[in-house]
Parts: C-alpha cells; structure tokens; sequence
C-alpha cells in the first residue's frame, strides 16, 4: 500500500465549445504532471466542453463529439498518471454532468453529479439528469472520493463517500465569481472536512464565459479545515500536491500560499478579465466607446486598457452643444494618460440634420426627452459606423444604478457588445476609480499605472450633459440613496415597507421601484457584462418585460 500520492491540480481557463483546444490543454497538463511523478493530474467540471454550456449540451451532436475528444484522450494518456476530466455522458436516454477518470488508454472511473443546481446562473436541473449517490473510485490503490462541484455544498455525498472508503476527497468545480466568495467556498468546504475527517482538494477553473467569470482560487484543506494549499485567484497554473500516510489517515503537505488580493482588486480583476476574454474566445481584438470625460467612460476605458493594451483601445469624444470645457479637457486626459487613440468627431451638425428633418413632424411640440435622446442615438450611429468599418467591438458604459432604474438611452448609450460595468453601482464605480488611481498590477494590467483618471472627473457632479446644466440628480435621488435603496429592492429583494421602515422616503422608494419594472424592456437587450454579484442583470435575475404588480406595502 502506498504511503504518498501525488496530485496534480490543473486550474485552467477552458472555452466552450472549443473541443480539440480543451483536450490539448489536458493533454499538456497531464504531460506536466507525468514529468513530476504524478498519481493523478485533476482538470475542473465539464472542462471538455467548457462550462457554462447552457442549452449548448442539449445538442445531442455536441455531447457525442465531447465523448470522442474524452475518448482520444484516454488513449493519448494511457502511459502515466490518471487524469480526471469533466464532460457530458449520455446513457439509455439520460444526460449527466460527468466526472471521467481516465487511466491505460481507457474510461475506468465515471462519476455523476448527484445535486443539480438550479438557482442564479444555473439551470442543470433543466438540462441534466440527477446520478446516483456512489462510492470512490481507485487510483495507484489509493480511494478518492470527487462530490462534483455542488455535491460537495451538500453533506449527503461526502459522507456516504467517507462511509464507502474514500481517503481523500478531490472536488472538481465550475464556480463562477461573485464579491467575497472565496471565503463562502471555505467556509463550506470546511464543514465537509469536519464531518467527514477527511483531507480535502476543491479545484476550481479559470476565465471569462459571457458574463461568468470562473476565479480559481483552488485550495486544500486537511481535517480539521487547516489550509495546506492555497493557489492564486484568476490566474491559470498547474500545481503538484502532495498527501502522506499517517497513522490518522491522509494528511495533505503544505505547499503553494498564494496571497488573496481584497474585494476592490477582485471586482476589478474580474472586470479586466472578463473583458479580456470576452474579446479572445468570440474573435474580436480591438474595442472602441465613447468617451464622455465622465467617471463612467472613464473607468471603462481604463478597464479597456488593462485587458487588451492602448494599443488596441479606440476612445471616441462626441461632443455636442451641451458638452463642457471640462469634459472635452477630462476626456482628452483619460486618453493621453492611457496612451490609447482618441478620435474627435463633434454631432452639431448632424443633430441639427436630424432635427431640421423632424422639424414638420415636430411641429407645435415643445422640445424635450426626445431631443436629447437624438444626441445619444447619434452617438451610437456614428460609433457603430467605426465598428463596422474598422472591426473594433463598442464598449457600453453604463453601471448598474443606471442600468437598474432606465437612466440611459436604448438604441444610444446602451447599445454595444459588452459592458465592463455593467454590474457595477455608481458610488463603487467612484470607489473603483480611486482605487484603480492607486493601484497597479503589472502582471495583469496592460496599461500604465499612477493617476490614470484625473481627480477632476472623479469629483465633479455626473452628468449626461443633454442639456444645459443638466446633472443627474435632477432626475434622480442622490447615488448613495439610490444605490442603498437599489441594493434594497434588487439584490435583497426587500419590500417597500421594509426600506421605509429603515428611514427611506416612501415615495422615493416607489419611484424607483417604479423605474426599475419599466426598463425590463431596456435590460432584456442590452450587452451582457461582468458578473460581480450574485444579483446581476442577466441570468441572475429574470423578470417579466410585462409586469403591471407593484408593492404597495
């Protein structure tokens, strides 16, 4: 009987769909873990395919394809370590979320996900069949037990595992970011090692998938819940772990302790990376957005910047009447500071075509909302026109306050194909300026450091600037009772009640409530973005377009 056992844990950054590229990444994380004498080289959960697949696995065409990269695999790995990857399995009319372990050219092991999540961004209970509670499988005569992702959140398979001879536990994942989670994850996965008293690996994957972002941030953990291992957040790396026979069972060595960066540097890490793969895995290289010289354009240009380089970043300022001295100075210094190409391209004169064109139509009319919405769909005419002959992809900028309650112009402003921001409320957009302003990670930024966003822009009223002086509290309560009453109504689903009983104005409450079921319409086709909570506008929370109940509590 074996006294150690080597784990090699891959946390890589798959992409769906990408057959033949995911399975060369196993190949070369296997490859890596049989040059370091590895028992076992462990990829995440449906990392064949990539994850989230969504209805993608219900093509029966694809899963049979999975399978046939799962099998080639077997076969290329047949000399050296198990390798353990996840993927489809189709069987007498079922499909199941699978965990596959591979060892001398063929399938010896295959686990199947017991508990489907279907809550926030999940739908597996929609898509895949529940497996049976089962028992370890054998590797180098040591017994591992793999709860797959959400098995491992309940204490049912872990202890029919233990109490079926598992020695240890390895946990493959597909567990997307939200703000604090790793310190969820943890907190979960200690009470697995607690009740069952054994050592623990949970390996989760890496990248950006539409508005998921998977963080890594793998770990193992010995009974008890000691930390042994602890691998870095977002970053994609092969690390080799080892577990001793003791007179107590399997006890994990220390190894790798990577240093968690706090909530701020996390949101904004997710945010670049985000943005940097959604561009790698559709094909795009270039982006381009309107540059307002507001704190909004602001930061994402500067997320732009971090994730694809100045190099690839296009800046647009729109000016028209109503623009500002200061804005078009703002603006101009965001560009020169990034180092990206800032392009000057005034509306005047197409606004007055357009409205010289309405002018019959508008006649007896006073102007209004209308026309300053004119302004907002120009500007998206004429950076779409960029898009389309240059092929760089509009960035969209709006956060989630505005996102929330309509404060933008669908066709205009929200128009593009991808917000950076999007999850993002406006006083943490403040918040995130400055820390972006203070803070520079050369490993993961691409663009410079030091004072980026000029404390001018940072300090002075939002505006859309629309019309003369116009500032967004005319229409709006100020962002720190908006954003509280917001966080209130959408990501806690509180009642109306409930915030006034905390001090809120009953019919500011209303009214954003009232602006929040009005623009479903705008959200359902705007630009999918950054996932930072896990209450964000796109598969986190879904409501009716059509919608006439109101809380009147």
């Amino acid at each position: 009987m074996a006294d150690r056992f080597r784990l090699t844990l891959a946390q890589l950054n798959p992409t769906v769909g990408a057959l033949a590229a995911n399975a060369d990444k196993a190949r070369n994380a296997w490859a890596e873990g049989k040059a370091a004498g590895a028992d076992m080289v462990a990829l995440t959960e449906m990392f064949i395919t990539g994850y989230n697949t969504q209805d993608l696995i219900m093509k029966p065409a694809f899963v049979a394809d999975a399978l046939r990269h799962i099998d080639a695999l077997a076969a290329d790995c047949a000399n050296g370590p198990a390798l353990g990857i996840g993927g489809p399995w189709a069987e007498d009319g079922a499909l199941y979320n699978a965990y596959f372990i591979l060892k001398g050219g063929k399938v010896v092991s295959r686990v199947l996900k017991h508990h489907l999540p279907n809550e926030t961004v999940f739908d597996e209970v929609r898509l895949f069949d529940a497996g049976p509670l089962g028992g370890p499988y054998s590797v180098s005569g040591t017994r591992v037990g793999s709860p797959i992702c959400e098995d491992a959140w309940h204490t049912d398979v872990a202890e029919t595992l233990e109490e079926t001879g598992a020695e240890f536990l390895l946990v493959p994942n597909g567990s997307p970011y939200y703000r604090d989670k790793i310190a969820v994850r943890q907190n979960i996965m200690v009470s697995r090692v607690v009740e069952t008293g054994l050592p623990l690996a949970y390996l989760n994957m890496v990248g950006g998938q539409d508005d998921q972002v998977f963080d890594g941030g793998s770990f193992v953990l010995n009974p008890g819940g000691e930390l042994a291992v602890q691998l870095p957040v977002f970053d994609e790396v092969i690390s080799h772990v080892d577990f001793t026979r003791t007179a107590d069972g399997w006890r994990a060595e220390k190894g790798e302790m990577a240093h968690l960066p706090n909530a701020w540097e996390q949101d904004y890490r997710c945010m670049v990376e985000s943005l940097r793969d959604y561009m790698g895995k559709t094909g795009f290289k270039k982006v381009l957005l309107g540059l307002s010289g507001g704190i909004d354009s602001a930061i994402v240009a500067t997320i732009a910047v971090d994730a694809l380089g100045p190099e690839n970043v296009r800046c647009v300022m729109l000016p028209s009447e109503y623009t500002s001295q200061a804005s078009l100075d703002d603006a101009q210094a965001v560009a020169e500071n990034l180092g990206c190409r800032y392009d000057f391209v005034p509306i005047s004169e197409a606004r007055a075509a357009v409205t010289n064109t309405l002018a019959p139509l508008f006649e007896g009319t006073e102007p209004g909302l209308t026309e300053e919405n004119i302004q907002s769909r120009l500007r998206m005419l004429l950076l779409m026109a960029l898009s389309n002959k240059f092929g760089e992809m509009v960035l969209t900028t709006g956060n989630k306050s505005e996102v929330a309650v309509g404060y933008a112009t669908i066709y205009g402003d929200m128009a593009g194909g991808y917000n950076p921001i999007k999850d993002l409320y406006k006083t943490r957009v403040f918040e995130t300026c400055r820390w972006r302003n203070a803070n520079h990670r050369p490993d993961w930024m691409m663009g410079p450091g030091g004072e980026v966003i000029p404390t001018s822009i940072i300090d002075k009223p939002p505006s859309a600037e629309l019309r003369e002086d116009q500032k967004d509290e005319d229409s709006l309560p100020p962002y720190d009772v908006l954003d509280a009453i917001l966080t209130g109504l959408v990501d806690e689903e509180r009642s109306v009640a409930g915030l006034v009983a905390e001090g809120f104005d009953r019919d500011t409450v209303k009214k954003v409530e009232h602006l929040i079921y009005i623009s479903e319409h705008k959200r359902f086709q705007s630009a999918p973005g950054a996932r930072l909570t896990p209450r964000s506008f796109w598969l986190d929370r879904r409501y009716p377009i059509v919608n006439r109940w109101r809380d009147n509590g």
